[in-house]
C-alpha cells in the first residue's frame, strides 16, 4: 500500500526540531499545554446498539496569546504553524484493541489490535465565531488505512465565562480501515453467523454535535458536549451493522481542562 505523505509530518518536524537554530526559532516565545479529560457515554464500538461509559484524555499544544476555539472532536495536536487565521501542523490518536470481549456482537470476528494514527491537522479560523478543522491519519498496528476527519463549528458567547458552540462533521476512511473494522471474510462469517463483506473506501459517516463550554477560571475549562453521527457508505453497508448494529451513533458526555502557560525565552 502506498504510504500517505502525512504520516511523515512528525518524522520531519522532529528533524527540524533537532537543529537548534531551527528549534530555537519554532519553540521560541510562550507556549500553553492543555490537560484533561472526558466521560463519555457513547456506542460499544462505532455501529454498535449498545452503550459504554469511558475515558478519553485531552492534549493540546499550542503558541501563547488569545484563547482559541477548540473541540473535543480535537485529537491530541502540536501546532507548528500558528498565526491568528491558521494553525497547522502534527497530530495523533490512540487506537483501542476491539475483540469479542468489547462487545458481543462482535463474536466470530477476528480481533483488532490497539494501534494508533498519525498525521496532520489544519485550524482555519474563518471568521470571529467560525473555525473549520481538518485531521489526515495514517493508522499503525490497528489498522493500515488513512482515515480524515472534517468538522466546522459556529461558536458564539452567550455571557462572559459561557460559550456554546455547534456544527457538521464528516469521515472518511480508505478500505485499510474499513476492512479491519467492518470486513467479513468466509471464516469469520461462518464462526459469527454474519454474511461476507468486503468493505472499499469511502465516506464512513457524517451528524453533527455540539457543546457548552464554561471557563470557570482563566485556565479551567469545563465543558457539556453531544454528538449524533449517522454512518454512510461502507461502513453503514457491513453485515456487522446491518445484522447486529445500527448506523445511528449517539454519544454526550462532560469534560473538564486545565492550561498550563509555558515560556522559552
Amino acid at each position: 500500500m502506498r504510504k500517505c505523505p502525512s504520516s511523515h509530518v512528525l518524522t520531519i518536524a522532529l528533524a527540524l526540531a533537532a537543529t537548534p537554530a531551527v528549534a530555537e526559532g519554532l519553540f521560541s516565545g510562550n507556549w500553553y499545554l492543555t490537560l484533561g479529560g472526558s466521560g463519555i457515554s457513547a456506542p460499544t464500538f462505532e455501529g454498535s446498539k449498545d452503550r459504554k461509559f469511558f475515558f478519553s484524555p485531552i492534549i493540546s499544544v499550542g503558541r501563547g496569546g488569545a484563547p482559541r476555539f477548540s473541540s473535543r472532536n480535537d485529537n491530541p495536536s502540536f501546532a507548528i504553524y500558528d498565526t491568528d487565521v491558521l494553525r497547522a501542523g502534527v497530530v495523533g490518536k490512540f487506537v483501542p484493541g476491539r475483540d469479542a470481549d468489547t462487545d458481543d456482537a462482535l463474536r466470530g470476528l477476528s480481533e483488532v489490535k490497539w494501534g494508533g494514527e498519525v498525521g496532520a491537522f489544519a485550524d482555519l479560523y474563518m471568521t470571529d465565531y467560525l473555525r473549520a478543522r481538518a485531521e489526515i491519519r495514517q493508522g499503525f498496528r490497528a489498522h493500515d488505512g488513512l482515515v480524515a476527519d472534517v468538522a466546522l463549528d459556529a461558536f458564539t458567547d452567550i455571557a462572559p465565562d459561557l460559550r456554546v458552540s455547534a456544527g457538521p462533521r464528516m469521515s472518511y476512511a480508505t478500505s485499510g480501515y474499513t476492512e479491519a473494522y467492518y470486513g467479513v471474510n468466509a471464516t469469520e462469517s461462518a464462526a459469527s453467523g454474519l454474511s461476507q463483506y468486503d468493505p472499499e473506501g469511502g465516506i464512513t459517516s457524517y451528524g453533527a454535535g455540539g457543546a457548552i463550554t464554561w471557563n470557570a477560571t482563566d485556565k479551567l475549562q469545563v465543558s457539556a458536549f453531544t454528538e449524533y453521527k449517522r454512518l454512510a457508505g461502507p461502513v453503514a453497508d457491513s453485515s456487522l451493522v446491518q445484522e447486529r448494529g445500527s448506523k445511528n451513533q449517539l454519544m454526550f458526555g462532560l469534560s473538564a481542562s486545565y492550561k498550563f502557560g509555558v515560556s522559552f525565552d
